[in-house]
């Protein structure tokens, strides 16, 4: 290398050093979210439990509508989502100008985060609430505050009073993943009724569709009467396009339109947009999907009721697609995981929530859930 190469590369170097960007010193210690598993070291077929995607896989139409959008893969879709909002406004009875769509409901976590809070104010969420909200916290400086829940369960009065001047945000998801529990409508009203209206309350219903409890809340009706109101939703779980990555939120216009700022101009893409549309609108999937789904809640207690085997774990009453599994100790937890995986099965560990006793289990298909039944059964009584 020549003498005037040398010296190029060393003023490029010093350049670099200058304008090299450095990260805020609260990014650093961001934990980096850690998805569940998808495959294990011994077995090459596995029957994944641990993501809590839907047992029936995503709707025919849905998958149709996918397939024939293939030659239009080079071209921008609509970036405002006009077609899938204008059908969410229709079927929920909603102004489609409060209607956000994103990248999965996570994006719409992180959007709101990044508009309403930011270095040295708080987020409030439950302890064993879901890990993105104190990861979206972090990521704008600002302090995420975990709130203890009474038996895995949201504490509302626990949540106001720990309200400050300096909380902006309090994430609530209902249900709850992982924990599986919900607050009702009296619970949810009450903590509206008591928290400062400059306060945004973000309902996070990932799991909505799945609940069949009488008194659980509307959430898009409370968005309606309370401005300080969010409520968000996904197309991952019961609708069965979690690699699409696709969700929404319903809010105050004000609110939108400040979301609708900040988002990428194509954050969803036309697949997702597609499937999406027809997944809305094909009722005798969900059908088929809540039925399967509430059969095997129903079977889960059953099993625990009546299998003595059983007797020795805890089974946590869930609304949801998944339960949650506490096994005594983590060292108990962490020898039913190992066998769990020697059988091929994963479920999702739960140490990063702060339950290292605890695995979570999605409801399966009926094999995948009778031989999770017959793994279990066989560790009992080793």
């Amino acid at each position: 290398m020549t003498k005037s190469n040398l010296l190029q590369n060393a003023k490029f170097e010093q350049r670099s050093n200058l304008i090299r960007p450095q990260a805020h010193s609260y990014l650093q210690n961001i934990a980096n979210y850690v998805p569940g598993k998808s495959k294990t070291e011994s077995q090459s077929k596995v029957i994944k439990l641990s993501s809590n995607e839907n047992a029936l896989g995503a709707s025919p139409k849905a998958i149709e509508a996918y397939k024939n959008h293939v030659g239009d893969l080079f071209r921008y879709y609509d970036g405002s989502c006009s077609l899938l909002r204008e059908a969410l406004a229709k079927k929920f009875d909603l102004n489609p100008q409060g209607i956000v769509c994103g990248a999965g409901s996570d994006e719409i976590i992180s959007l709101l985060t990044s508009a309403f809070s930011g270095v040295g104010d708080e987020i409030i969420y439950s302890e064993h609430g879901f890990l993105m909200y104190p990861i979206s916290a972090q990521r704008v400086g600002a302090l995420p505050v975990a709130v203890a829940e009474q038996n895995l369960k949201a504490d509302v009065a626990a949540i106001i009073a720990a309200i400050t001047s300096k909380t902006k945000i309090i994430f609530l998801a209902n249900p709850n993943n992982p924990t599986g529990s919900y607050l009702n409508a009296a619970e949810i009203n009450h903590l509206i009724e008591k928290t400062p209206k400059e306060v945004l309350i973000v309902l996070d219903c990932a799991y909505e569709e799945f609940v069949e409890a009488s008194n659980y809340p509307n959430a898009l009706d409370l968005v309606r009467r309370h401005s300080n109101v969010v409520a968000t939703r996904t197309f991952s779980k019961i609708y069965g396009l979690a690699s699409l990555r696709i969700g929404w939120c319903f809010a105050a216009t004000e609110i939108a339109e400040i979301l609708n700022k900040i988002r990428g101009p194509f954050n969803v893409s036309g697949p997702a947009q597609i499937a999406a549309l027809e997944a809305l609108l094909d009722d005798n999937f969900l059908t088929k999907s809540k039925a399967h789904n509430s059969k095997w809640l129903g079977l889960w207690q059953q099993e625990f009721d009546q299998q003595s085997s059983f007797q020795k774990f805890h089974l946590f009453p869930s609304v949801g697609n998944f339960v949650l599994l506490d096994f005594g100790s983590a060292e108990k937890c962490l020898q039913i995981n190992k066998h769990l995986l020697s059988c091929g099965i994963i479920l999702r560990e739960m140490s990063a929530y702060g339950l290292p006793s605890a695995l979570r289990a999605s409801i399966g298909t009926d094999s995948e859930n009778e031989q999770l039944f017959a793994a279990l059964k066989t560790f009992s009584k080793s």
